[in-house]
């Protein structure tokens, strides 16, 4: 997965959340961020050779609030 850098974050209220696990987890993990937040979700999931698990990257706006 490639790093995070500085326009990733470039105003306060933006957020990158990575989370290794599995594929069922990872987007379970989403759909509940973007149940909260405005969230460019992710379609897929990366494996890192030698890894356990796979990783799933989504950019959060929390500048908006939590949404009930």
């Amino acid at each position: 997965m490639r790093p995070i850098n500085e326009a990733h974050l470039m105003e306060p209220g933006l957020a990158v959340v990575e989370v290794a696990c599995d594929d069922r987890t990872a987007f379970a993990v989403q759909e509940l961020l973007a149940g909260r937040w405005a969230t460019a979700q992710a379609d897929r999931t990366t494996r890192e050779p030698g890894e356990p698990g796979v990783r799933l990257r989504c950019y959060l706006d929390v500048r908006q609030g939590l949404r009930s």
